[in-house]
C-alpha cells in the first residue's frame, strides 16, 4: 500500500492545499498531510491551529491523515514508511525551489521520491500569504479557504487588532 506525504506548513489550508491533498489521494492508498512545526517561520496559526483546521478541511476524504511533524521530511518519509512526498507546483516560478527541495531530499534519504502534481486552473494563482493578507484587510476569503478556517481567519486578525 504506497503512502505519500504531503508537507507543508498550511497556514491556513486552502482550497488549492486540499485540491492537491485529494488529487494524491486519488494515485495512493493513503495520503499523510504534514504540518510543519517549522521554527525559522512565523506562522499566524499555532501547529495544533493549523492542525485542526487542515484536519476539519480534510476529513472528507478517509484516505488521509493529518499529522504535526518537527524535523526534516526525509526522516518523517522513513518514519511513516511513506514512498514519495507530494508537492504542488503552481507555477514555473515554484519548479526551481522545489526541484532543490526533491533533491535534498534525496540526499538524506535516498528513497525519497517526489511527486509534483499540478492544481486546478482555478487554484493556480492561490498562496496561504496572498488569503491571510486579504482577511487582514478585511476582504472576503470565503472563495479561496473553507468555511472554517475564514471564520478563524476574521477571529484571528479581530484578536491582533484588540477588537
Amino acid at each position: 500500500m504506497p503512502t505519500a506525504l504531503y508537507p507543508g506548513t498550511f497556514d491556513p489550508i486552502t482550497f488549492g492545499h486540499i485540491d492537491i491533498a485529494v488529487r494524491a489521494a486519488n494515485i495512493f492508498s493513503r495520503v499523510i498531510a504534514v504540518i510543519a512545526d517549522n521554527t525559522t517561520k512565523n506562522p499566524l496559526f499555532s501547529v495544533n491551529e493549523r492542525l485542526e483546521m487542515a484536519r476539519d478541511a480534510l476529513a472528507h476524504v478517509p484516505t488521509i491523515e493529518v499529522i504535526a511533524y518537527r524535523g526534516l521530511i526525509a526522516n518523517c518519509l522513513e518514519e511513516r514508511k511513506a514512498t514519495a512526498i507530494i508537492r504542488g507546483l503552481r507555477a514555473l516560478s515554484d519548479f526551481e525551489y522545489e526541484f532543490q527541495m526533491a533533491f535534498t531530499n534525496r540526499n538524506i534519504n535516498e528513497d525519497a521520491e517526489t511527486v509534483f502534481l499540478m492544481p486546478s486552473a482555478k487554484y493556480t494563482y492561490l498562496n496561504s500569504t496572498m488569503v491571510k493578507q486579504i482577511a487582514k484587510f478585511g476582504g472576503d476569503v470565503s472563495g479561496f479557504v473553507p468555511e472554517h478556517v475564514a471564520q478563524r481567519l476574521v477571529g484571528k486578525y479581530r484578536q491582533q487588532n484588540g477588537l
